[in-house]
């Protein structure tokens, strides 16, 4: 084995490309949604909306109307996983994924325990898929089915309990667009009529996170699925992966055959929706994001919409029916401005083709102010807020 020290070093611009390639920032792909949510090993859907954005960033000709299709025909579904947050997932995902994270939901409910005193946890799964398998139930009806047998526990802890012991899904038309819905919950197997699987093998999902995130580290992967201990799968595919540096010494691991294109390939600008997790799947994000603006995309809890310009985080941005507004970190050349009001009309334009109004469904949320720029085609405005400092 070769010396640490000898192994070649990427720096942030070629870490920058390798990783838009792999999450399909570099170019559109001509790929199914249902390829692509499986690609990415799910798509962050905290809210809504996003998965509909993340996908048209990423594949040609995308419209809401494939993916809402995959919701109702139940081939993806929507459900917590990683990082105990919601995301998208492919059926197979739901079902094997959940049960690769289920160590870090059962550590999660410790953090709960105090108002969990009395309570017998398998007892209380045992309630609840019975209650939401006979029908999918709100986290509100849940809750007071528990406090039935459990009077005396604190709701929201009894709440956490159900979530974490319990592969929940989001059941349609929560999910759809153009459609609303409350949430409500049914387990994952009687969703899908299939019954619960093993987690998929942790050395088969490291390399499906390179595939989807490389050139990536230990920490990276575990950042990105919240769990710990991952050290040991990478060493036993050490030998078949490739093992670079970054530029402060840490070790990245990376598929052979996997794309890694020239640093100064060049990348289009992207319109990526709140909690897109490009942004949330390493432990350092400086491929991404300019250690100047870190922080910048949250304000208190709300997180905002991001642009990328030249593969980086360079703004935010806010969408009111057809009228965008977008918000820079710093000066970009005219040309790159000319790219942006391009790229937003024709997110506009494809994400409002077939809706009522003409208007984009669930617009996300950015700050911005002081607005005067440009005007697009089709209806569409893009104007650009005052930079701020």
């Amino acid at each position: 084995m070769a010396s640490r020290t000898t192994h070649p070093v990427l720096d942030t611009r070629a870490l920058n490309r390798a990783t838009l390639a792999r999450q399909l920032l570099l170019s559109r792909a001509e790929m199914s949604a249902g390829d692509a949510v499986a690609h990415l090993l799910g798509l962050q859907a905290q809210n809504v909306k996003p998965p509909y954005f993340q996908l048209h960033a990423r594949l040609a000709d995308f419209r809401p109307a494939e993916l809402a299709g995959l919701m109702e025909s139940r081939e993806v579904v929507r459900m917590v996983t990683m990082r105990s947050t919601i995301h998208t997932h492919t059926a197979h995902d739901a079902l094997t994924l959940r049960p690769l994270v289920q160590p870090a939901r059962d550590r999660e409910i410790t953090y709960f325990r105090k108002g969990l005193t009395g309570v017998d946890l398998d007892r209380l799964a045992e309630r609840a898929r019975a209650f939401v398998e006979s029908e999918p139930r709100t986290m509100g009806e849940i809750r007071e089915e528990l406090l039935q047998e459990w009077p005396d526990a604190d709701p929201q802890s009894l709440s956490v309990a159900a979530r974490c012991r319990l592969p929940l899904v989001q059941v349609t038309p929560r999910g759809v667009w153009g459609r609303s819905g409350q949430v409500r919950l049914t387990t994952v197997e009687s969703w899908l009529g299939k019954p619960a699987r093993a987690a998929q093998p942790v050395d088969e999902v490291v390399l499906r996170y390179l595939a989807a995130f490389g050139p990536a580290s230990v920490k990276d992967m575990q950042t990105w699925a919240g769990l710990t201990r991952l050290r040991e799968a990478f060493e036993r595919l050490r030998p078949g992966l490739l093992v670079f540096r970054d530029e402060n010494g840490v070790e990245l691991f990376d598929l052979p055959d996997a794309p890694r294109p020239d640093a100064d390939t060049p990348a289009p600008p992207r319109f990526l929706p709140e909690f897109d997790n490009l942004l949330l799947s390493h432990a350092d994000r400086t491929r991404v994001v300019p250690p100047e603006i870190k922080g910048r995309t949250w304000t208190g809890n709300q997180a905002h919409c991001t642009l990328l310009v030249d593969g980086f985080l360079a703004g935010l941005w806010k969408l009111e029916g057809t009228a965008l507004t977008v918000e820079l970190f710093g000066p970009v050349p005219k040309a790159a401005k000319e790219e942006i009001v391009a790229e937003g009309e024709l997110m506009v334009a494809a994400l409002a083709d077939g809706s009522a109004d003409g208007s984009v469904d669930g617009s996300a949320e950015a700050s911005a102010e002081g607005m005067g720029g440009a005007g697009g085609a089709r209806g569409v405005s893009v104007r650009f807020a005052a930079i701020k400092g």
